[in-house]
């Protein structure tokens, strides 16, 4: 298949088309009748708002289905550059996919055993260290006497309500994935290893996907947009994940050397928390610092020692807010942040603690979309983009291979 632009050009002084009669013109047809467009109309309005309003509860009704597979092709997305760049050097395509997909989850099996583990002997721990948290709490609590008899009830209720359910909760940790996997409901076990395969399969099949998919268009141009759409919501995607990956570790990192240097148990444990939480915007940090505030009051005695790691916490994440993340990302990255917090709503709405998690990368690939589908640049995009510098060359064999 090969595109081409045809121009045709008519001669006037073709007799066969000086000579020829003309047609004789259909009758017009007579004008609609606007009380038929009012109705066509309000039936069109009322079938988007319907499609509207049920699709979130379609979502939250169907997470068993629909959360697995957004949370795959987002994963496989951010998967992308790297499954290329071994398919440039060589690398059969299902060889390439199956290393992307075992370097994830030696990636997620490393943070469950980092984080899970320790937050297991923590979360025992909890019942006998209430004393020493209201001991901790004393001062603040002298200055709201009324309330000590309630506090006191409160925690007593607490600890023997919850004991026992601690040690189960202790045994029954998982310490690596396939633990998750053969100890978790079959429900949740399906979805994952669901979402395991579809991460493979999409990643095994992007090359010839994506071929297929230009190769589609009618013209050369439209081919071009398409593979611009395509290596855009690519690029956004993956630069986004990838860099903050890089900037939640680096931050996670930060923490759980100054927490081991303070003398804080399992730091890299909490650093872990702090890496995990600041994926979730604004509301993460808040609940690593109230965690990281319940960890000091459980291990010194002194309130004012006890809440240093929260102090920590939120000194670190306001100079990456503020200074690291806006130096890193600058402007390609730079969100309307009144979108995110909808974004995160929702997504949280919808399908809880994953979608607040896929949140902000689920609105990068649709405002990308719909900046391409409208002709306009994203911001985010990079300044000569692999579709700028070679695409052509790959639009162009695609479709001489079809």
């Amino acid at each position: 298949m090969h595109w081409r632009r045809d121009v045709s050009v008519f001669s006037c002084h073709n007799p066969a088309v000086m000579t020829s009669p003309s047609p004789a013109l259909p009758p017009t047809p007579p004008p609609p009748n606007p009380l038929t467009l009012g109705y066509v109309r309000i039936a069109a309005y009322a079938v988007v708002t319907a499609v509207a309003l049920g699709t979130p509860f379609a979502l939250q009704a169907g997470a068993e289905f629909f959360l697995p597979i957004t949370a795959a092709i987002v994963v496989a997305i951010a998967l992308v550059p790297a499954l290329e760049w071994l398919e440039r050097r060589g690398v059969p395509s299902g060889l390439a996919a199956l290393a992307c997909v075992l370097s994830f989850l030696l990636l997620i099996n490393g943070g469950l055993a980092l984080i899970v583990v320790p937050a297991s002997g923590w979360f025992v721990r909890l019942p006998e260290s209430l004393p020493r948290i209201q001991a901790n709490l004393a001062p603040l609590i002298d200055f709201y006497a009324s309330l000590q008899r309630y506090v006191d009830e409160a925690l007593t209720a607490f600890a023997d309500n919850t004991a026992a359910q601690m040690q189960q909760v202790a045994v029954q940790t998982p310490t690596s994935l396939l633990d998750y996997l053969t100890g978790s409901a079959p429900a949740a076990a399906i979805q994952t290893l669901f979402s395991i395969l579809l991460i493979y399969f999409f990643l095994a099949g992007w090359t010839r996907l994506r071929g297929r998919t230009i190769r589609s268009r009618g013209s050369f141009d439209d081919a071009m947009n398409t593979a611009r759409v395509i290596q855009n919501v690519v690029d956004a995607t993956s630069a986004y994940l990838s860099t903050i990956v890089f900037i939640n570790a680096m931050l996670g990192l930060s923490v759980a050397l100054l927490l081991w240097a303070l003398g804080m148990p399992s730091p890299f444990m909490w650093g872990g928390i702090v890496t995990l939480c600041n994926f979730i915007p604004y509301v993460g940090p808040i609940v690593a610092a109230g965690l990281l505030g319940i960890g000091g009051l459980m291990t010194f005695d002194s309130v004012g020692l006890a809440l240093l790691p929260a102090m920590i916490q939120i000194g670190l994440h306001t100079v990456e807010a503020n200074i690291v993340t806006p130096l890193v990302l600058g402007r390609r990255l730079t969100i309307n942040p009144m979108l995110i917090l909808i974004s995160l709503s929702f997504w949280g709405w919808v399908w809880g603690t994953p979608g607040a998690l896929l949140a902000v990368p689920i609105l990068i690939i649709a405002q990308t979309l719909f900046l391409s589908f409208r002709g306009e640049r994203p911001e985010w995009a990079p300044p000569v983009s692999r579709v700028d510098r070679g695409e052509e060359e790959n639009v162009a064999n695609a479709g001489a291979g079809g």
